[in-house]
This record gives C-alpha cells, sequence and structure tokens, in this order.
C-alpha cells in the first residue's frame, strides 16, 4: 500500500510538472533574466545578477464572461526574437535611442497571447488580443511579489478617504514620496505610479506602464498579502455628472462591473520594471518610451518645442507698469514682449481668458483680444498657447481646435482631467489625434504620468502628474519639501517621460525662510538649484515660471534660462543617488549643459566629465554663492576653461545646485 501511494504521489508530481511549462528569458547581456510559467498559473519572476528581486506571482486577465487569460492555459507556441535598433525620439532626451532586447511571445487558445521582453534595464510584459468580437475585461491581475520587506518610495494618491478607493480614483497625480518599509506602508491607499522599491544588496526596482492606450492606469496597493504590490484599477465610467473645478471636470457618480471595453485586436499596455543596483541607471531608462507605440504623426515639421512665458504662477504680477495687470491685453502684451526680447518660444494664456463657469472656449472674456494678441505675437515671433478645462476642450474638440488653429494659436495646455479610468485616457489620446490634425501642440495638465503618448503623438510636448512648483504658492512649510523631492523625480517620476514641473523661480528661499504666498510665491532651494532644474528635468515645452519684472532684475540668470534648449541629441545621468543629489549631462549640438542639485545637505562633489574626450573646453558656471546657506539667491557666475580630463570639484549649498556650459 506504501508503495501505491508513493507511486501516486509521483505520478501526480510528473503530471503537474508536464502541465507546467517553463521558460527563461535573458536580456542580452545576460545579467537580467526573467523565468516564466505556464500552466495552472502565469507567472514570471525577475532575477538580476544571480539574486531575485522580484518572486513568481500569478498575472491573468479575467473577462466578464467568467474567461481567465492565464489560469489552466497551455501554450500552443513560444516564439523568440532578438532586436538592437535605432529609435528616433526628435522631441525628447536624445535625438535617437538604442533599442536593444530580447522577446518571448507565448501564444494561447482563444486568440490571445503573452509578449515578455528583456532589457539590459528592465523587464516588460504585456497582454495581447487577436480576437474580433467585442468583449468587456472584468479585471486585470497584476502582481510584484517580494522575498522580503523591502523598502518604498511611493507616491500616494493624495485625496479621497482611507479605504475608499472610489474617492481616491479621482486625482491631480501629485504627491511627494512616501519611504518606508512595504510593511508600514498605509494598506487603504492606492499608489500611483511610477513607484520605486529597493530589495537586497541596493537592488532597485522602479516600476511604470506605457502604451496606455484606451484602457485604465494602473494602481498598486499592499493590502492583499505581506510583501507584495498588487493592481487595482478604476471601472469603466456608466453615469457621470459635470462640476469640479469651475464646472470643468466630468465627476463618476456609478460605473460598470469591469474595467474596459474592448471592441477589436489590440494589445494592453506595457508593464514595466526597470532594475539596477546603480540609482542612475534606473534615471537613464528609457523603456517607457521605447516600449509605446511608434508616430502617428508622418510630417512631424511643424512641432516646434521651446520655452513659455508663464503667467499664473506668478499672478500676472508685473511692476512698474501704467495699468492694471491681470487678465487684459495690456498684461499679455507685456509678456509677449519680454518673451520677443529674450527669444522665448511662447506666451500662455492660462486660466481665465474664457468666460469662467460656462465650459465654453468660444466664450472670450471681453478684456482679451485674442485675434489682435495672436497678431501683436506673430510680429515678436511668439507663439500664443491657451489653457483650457478638460470639459470644455472635450465637448467640442473638434470645432475648438479647428477654430483657433485658423487663428493662430499654436497649441493647447489641457487640465483637470483627474481620473485615468478608460474613458479618460481614451480622451487623451483622442486630443492628441485632434490636436496633431490641425497642427497644435498639446501639454497635459492635471493628468497622470507620461505613458508612451509623447512617442505615438510627438506634438504631445508634456505632461503635469507631478507634485511641481506651483505647490509653493500655497503648502505648508511643515509640508513642502520640494528640495528632497527634485532630488527623488529623475530616478523615479521621470523614468516615465517629461513634466511640467514649472521651475524658474527668482524668489528662493531656505528651508527655514520658506512660506507660502500665492501672489508672490517662492521657491525652497537656492537660485542655482532652480536654474540647474533646466538641465535636469525632462520638458520639452518650458515654463519660466516667474515674472516679467522679476527675470529682467536679473539679467544673468534670464539670459541662461532663455537660452537653454529643451530638447537634446544626448543625455546622460553621470551621477547620482536617489533622494540625496543628481548631476545630469545634456548634449545639443557641440554645447554640453551639466547640471546639479542636492538635498539639504550641502556637499562637495567630483564631477566626473571624462565622458567629453579629456578635452580643454570654454565654460560657464553657475554656482551657490558662499552666503547661499542663510540667503538662498545668493549665486556666483563665472567663466572658465574646464579640464575635462579632471574631475570637476563643486560645492553645493544645502538646498543648492550648479549648471556648467561647456562649448
Amino acid at each position: 500500500m506504501k508503495i501505491f501511494k508513493l507511486f501516486l504521489i509521483a505520478c501526480l508530481f510528473t503530471l503537474t510538472a508536464q502541465a507546467q511549462k517553463k521558460y527563461e528569458l535573458a536580456s542580452p547581456d545576460g545579467k537580467l533574466k526573467t523565468n516564466i510559467t505556464a500552466g495552472k498559473q502565469l507567472t514570471y519572476d525577475i532575477v538580476f545578477n544571480g539574486q531575485q528581486v522580484i518572486a513568481a506571482a500569478p498575472i491573468s486577465m479575467a473577462l466578464e464572461n467568467g474567461e481567465v487569460w492565464g489560469e489552466n492555459d497551455k501554450p500552443t507556441s513560444a516564439k523568440r526574437k532578438s532586436v538592437s535598433e535605432k529609435v528616433a525620439s526628435p522631441f525628447y532626451r536624445a535625438a535617437e535611442m538604442e533599442d536593444n532586447y530580447n522577446q518571448l511571445v507565448l501564444s494561447f487558445k482563444g486568440n490571445w497571447s503573452v509578449e515578455f521582453r528583456a532589457y539590459n534595464d528592465g523587464i516588460a510584459y504585456r497582454f495581447v488580443s487577436k480576437s474580433k468580437k467585442p468583449f468587456n475585461i472584468a479585471n486585470e491581475e497584476v502582481n510584484f511579489q517580494f522575498n522580503s520587506d523591502a523598502k518604498g518610495t511611493v507616491p500616494f494618491v493624495i485625496r479621497g478617504s482611507d479605504g475608499n478607493y472610489e474617492s481616491q480614483f479621482f486625482n491631480s497625480f501629485e504627491n511627494q514620496y512616501t519611504v518606508k518599509n512595504l510593511s508600514e506602508l498605509n494598506k487603504k491607499r492606492l499608489i500611483f505610479l511610477p513607484a520605486l522599491v529597493e530589495v537586497e544588496n541596493n537592488v532597485k526596482v522602479c516600476f511604470t506602464e506605457t502604451d496606455l492606450n484606451n484602457y485604465p492606469g494602473l494602481y498598486l496597493s499592499t493590502e492583499k498579502g505581506e510583501n507584495l504590490l498588487s493592481g487595482v484599477f478604476a471601472k469603466y465610467p456608466k453615469e457621470l455628472e459635470q462640476g469640479g473645478h469651475n464646472n470643468l471636470q466630468m465627476k463618476i457618480k456609478s460605473r460598470e462591473d469591469y474595467i474596459a471595453k474592448v471592441n477589436g485586436p489590440r494589445s494592453f499596455p506595457w508593464r514595466i520594471a526597470v532594475v539596477s543596483d546603480k540609482d542612475i541607471d534606473i534615471a537613464n531608462s528609457n523603456l517607457s518610451y521605447l516600449l509605446a507605440a511608434p508616430s502617428k504623426v508622418a510630417d512631424t515639421s511643424w512641432i516646434k518645442p521651446g520655452k513659455v512665458a508663464w503667467e499664473w504662477w506668478n499672478c500676472w504680477n508685473i511692476d512698474g507698469v501704467d495699468f492694471n495687470t491681470g487678465v487684459n491685453n495690456a498684461t499679455y502684451k507685456a509678456y509677449i514682449d519680454f518673451a520677443g526680447r529674450n527669444g522665448i518660444e511662447y506666451v500662455i494664456l492660462d486660466e481665465g481668458w474664457a468666460v469662467n463657469r460656462k465650459a465654453d472656449l468660444m466664450q472670450v472674456v471681453p478684456e482679451i483680444d485674442l485675434k489682435g494678441l495672436i497678431a501683436y505675437a506673430a510680429e515678436r515671433n511668439v507663439g500664443i498657447i491657451l489653457w483650457a478645462g478638460y470639459y470644455a476642450f472635450e465637448r467640442d474638440m473638434e470645432n475648438v481646435c479647428k477654430h483657433y488653429s485658423e487663428m493662430g494659436v499654436k497649441g493647447f495646455k489641457v487640465d483637470f482631467m483627474d481620473r485615468d479610468d478608460q474613458m479618460m485616457t481614451d480622451f487623451n489620446f483622442r486630443a492628441a489625434e485632434m490636436c496633431a490634425k490641425y497642427k497644435l501642440l498639446l501639454d497635459l495638465h492635471g493628468t497622470h504620468k507620461p505613458a508612451g503618448l509623447n512617442r505615438t503623438y510627438p506634438n504631445v510636448l508634456n505632461f503635469e502628474g507631478v507634485y511641481g512648483l506651483e505647490q509653493a504658492k500655497w503648502e505648508d512649510p511643515k509640508i513642502l519639501d520640494h528640495v528632497t523631492y527634485n532630488t527623488q523625480l529623475p530616478f523615479i517620476r521621470q523614468v516615465s517621460g517629461p513634466m511640467d514641473y514649472t521651475q524658474g523661480a527668482m524668489l528662493n528661499s531656505t528651508k527655514g525662510n520658506y512660506k507660502p504666498n500665492y501672489y508672490e510665491p517662492m521657491s525652497q532651494g537656492t537660485r542655482c538649484n532652480q536654474l540647474a532644474l533646466y538641465v535636469i528635468l525632462e520638458s520639452p515645452l518650458n515654463m519660466l515660471c516667474d515674472n516679467p519684472s522679476n527675470y529682467e532684475r536679473e539679467p544673468e540668470c534670464t539670459k541662461f534660462i532663455s537660452a537653454i534648449p529643451t530638447t537634446w541629441d544626448e543625455t546622460k545621468v553621470i551621477d547620482g543617488k536617489i533622494g540625496e543629489y543628481v548631476v545630469t549631462a545634456r548634449r545639443k549640438g557641440d554645447t554640453w549643459y551639466i547640471g546639479g542639485i542636492t538635498n539639504w545637505h550641502g556637499r562637495t562633489i567630483d564631477v566626473d566629465l571624462s565622458f567629453l574626450g579629456g578635452k580643454t573646453m570654454k565654460g560657464e558656471l553657475f554656482r551657490d554663492g558662499i552666503n547661499a546657506w542663510k540667503k538662498a539667491r545668493d549665486y556666483k557666475r563665472e567663466e572658465k576653461s574646464v579640464d575635462t580630463s579632471k574631475k570637476f570639484k563643486i560645492y553645493m549649498a544645502p538646498g543648492g545646485g550648479f549648471t556648467l556650459k561647456l562649448q
């Protein structure tokens, strides 16, 4: 009897093993691997230099009809390929990017498949449907399982009630980072992407998603298991009502029982894990862009990135003039004059140019002669960009785009979406497509992180989804810590793409001197910290947040900001540690810009410039002044020769920074 039982156990084990198909996929350099199992469950893990950083955990997609992709499914085929090619990226951090990966595609009965890609800096996967018949997705199972209590650096949804996910789904995707072990994180609050986890041996994993086209965005939660981040999705809206900020939003009254509608063959978003034991490798990752769908805009010659003279942050606060400043022609002509004198490409008319609470972009306030301002700006080689509330733009999108394009407007800044359910991510794509049709730039404010849309529609130059400088207008000094946050951004949020952070403050404060001021706001950190952000942050459409009067009192800094490029031929994050400091180098033509910032700890660093070939170059340096620790506006500009064969030593004051231009 004992022998018979052992025989049965052996048979069952053999059958189970046979039912489970196992595959290995390695990165081109072999340092990163994923082990995939298909059978009773579809699972994958991530191994970096022999260390398992993500343990095997199930992934699946549940259909409304009860079918589950990834449960009890045996692959019908497994196809591999390797790719090494260059991808053009003309309006981003580099003129082109290297796309080098190994791929495994597992196909299953039921016209679906799952694709895995292994890059040298990360692992990604996505589901694909070949079904021509419409269906609904009830849920997608996403799990990132860790072997121990890892340390998270995560942005929680700042709005809504603990435990009430529905209230949290309506949010602006803005918050500082919480740094705690996974076991200590609030299980009742949603985490939005990107988010970062550190495991043993200093290995970091940054999670994000891309190719987010007509599908709900992914949130993460620690609620479902120990050492586990699991996915949460907003269900599809059923009933909506107009409301929110100035009646420019659509709020959800009820939802369907599914997260997404599928109307034909399609691929679903890529789930990305960027992995390295070097912080700068995380910051240098281009996977969000590389995995996005290629450009749908054939002719991009009309797309002109650049800088924007922006009036909202500084409350139209020009001084020394003989007119009342505000939303009126005289004020905007002053901004246009400033932009024209300094080679700034655009002026934005932010909220206020259209009649308030009407959600109608065809109703212009009587104080504004829009046609006249556009003509006045054109004479000075300045373009006009218009702010638009989400619902006002959505309800009349083609008419608005056609009308204002014909008038000579160069683009729109669309704001207050504050959701990422399927209906809203579909809006972002339709808005991008419509703006491209009428040759309009698009800045998506009040929205989620970039998720590949800037590659698919390169006229989408910027996104918010960042706890940017606007927070300094009102945030409590006990809460706001932009200086630390800014040293985290390049390693987390920026992994997903560009950000409308809106730097450039000329009123700067030390840690103890900061106070919110709505009408005359200030930044935290030194003047050189603000200047360095123009090098460190990705921003193809880059705001000058302060007012013309303050800039004209600071001609050296204004000249630097006005002249700095917003897109680049080459970008390297060359040094840094998450939450402590970062140094970034960017090239435009033959000119290099090096920018560095530190947290609230002053530090001296040695910047390795050996990648420049050891030649001597002409340098323009902005560094913290000797008294910047107590007067944050104190800085020193120097012109000097720089021997790039030697390390460049520089001191950054607490909350400080530097920029170095090399030619």
